[in-house]
């Protein structure tokens, strides 16, 4: 039998296992951006930024998909033409049959994600989420006759129920007794019509993303053996486990704020850095979020913060964090992003290898920061 082949569509679902749309910002705009989900796949390349030249590189490559953390399309466009940056790159992606896949604000978020990743980066020891996210999920309770449990269990975890931070495959199951009286017109799995039948039954609760609900509800009725499937679902606001914007942690040594800078600097592999706060500054617990992250200073501060390590920082943000005492090192955007392209390329080729995936993932090398010094 001949090995079935990849398509886009199999890559787009990888890069949500690894990094839940769920988890995105409501403004943001990730998954496939361009491309036919039913193309088929051989080669896949990783970038920051959806640009031409990235585009250009990955037919280069052969590859055809390009996965980037940037979106390419953040707000309806009104004509597609090769007249604008936008529409040039989009118009080259699709005659080139190039598909763009993002992973904006998911990957920031994720377990094992970007913002992990800087942490590990710049020696910030068991770090948490800055700023948790609430996730949107369903509490799922179904009613199961003892023996069938594990049919519809498997049933409702293929269909990506049962996810827990890090953990998968999560229920829980008690025992009890329901009762049913079958009506005119039935097919009871057991019992008679005008019957009231009394049959141990197994309570199994999961937990579920509402995006993937129809899709769970389908494969449990395949899977369950009753006519008429008795189910419960509860909305849940519970915190991610793992999951959220920014890190905060502590250095495995106390530090002076430009011995830390200089660390900073150099892990990122920076041109430069812009900073406030005294020099001999103690630093030992560090908050960070790769990208534009200085919206999350006062969230940093709150929680005991020495320093924020981000991008993008502007005049009033380094003025607010002078009067709040808390320093600042603002590493530019590039800088604190740049390493997902790497870092994206080996959790899809280590993902897809476990699935005996014939693909090949490629970081694309060429990209820059935008900005230099005069």
């Amino acid at each position: 039998m001949a090995k079935q082949k990849q398509r886009i569509q199999d890559l787009v679902g990888l890069v949500h296992k690894l990094y839940a749309p769920e988890l995105a910002e409501d403004w943001d705009n990730v998954g496939l951006q361009v491309g036919d989900p039913g193309a088929p796949l051989e080669k896949v390349m990783v970038a920051l930024d959806p640009s031409l030249s990235a585009v250009q590189a990955a037919r280069n490559a052969g590859a055809q998909a390009l996965v980037t953390h940037h979106p390419l399309l953040f707000r309806p466009i009104k004509r597609l033409t090769p007249e604008d940056a936008v529409g040039l790159t989009l118009w080259t992606a699709v005659r080139d049959e190039v598909a763009i896949i993002s992973a904006h604000t998911n990957l920031d978020c994720a377990v094992d994600g970007l913002n992990s990743w800087l942490a590990t980066r710049l020696g910030v020891k068991q770090s948490s989420p800055l700023q948790p996210v609430i996730g949107d999920y369903l509490k799922l309770i179904v009613f199961v006759p003892s023996g069938h449990e594990e049919s519809v269990a498997e049933a409702l975890f293929s269909a990506g129920a049962g996810q827990i931070g890090r953990y998968d495959e999560c229920s829980f199951r008690s025992c009890g007794e329901g009762t049913f009286r079958p009506g005119q017109g039935t097919s009871p799995f057991v019992g008679e019509i005008g019957q009231r039948k009394q049959l141990e039954e197994v309570r199994l609760e999961t937990i579920i993303p509402k995006r993937k609900l129809a899709r769970a509800l389908e494969k449990m009725q395949k899977a369950h053996p009753y006519e008429e499937v008795a189910y419960d679902l509860v909305s849940l606001q519970n915190q991610v486990p793992g999951a959220g914007l920014g890190r905060i942690g502590k250095l495995e040594e106390a530090t002076t704020l430009d011995n830390f800078a200089a660390r900073v600097k150099d892990a990122l592999g920076c041109d430069h850095l812009r900073l406030t706060g005294s020099g001999s500054q103690i630093i030992h617990k560090v908050a960070l979020c790769g990208g534009s992250g200085a919206g999350l200073l006062q969230t940093a501060h709150r929680q005991g913060a020495d320093v924020l390590v981000t991008g993008d920082v502007k005049y009033h943000e380094a003025r607010l964090a002078e009067e709040l005492g808390i320093a600042l090192i603002d590493a530019g955007h590039f800088a604190t992003e740049q390493l997902m392209i790497e870092k994206v390329a080996d959790s899809l080729r280590e993902a897809a290898q476990l699935r005996h995936w014939d693909i090949i993932f490629e970081a694309y090398a060429g990209e820059e920061d935008p900005f230099r010094l005069y």
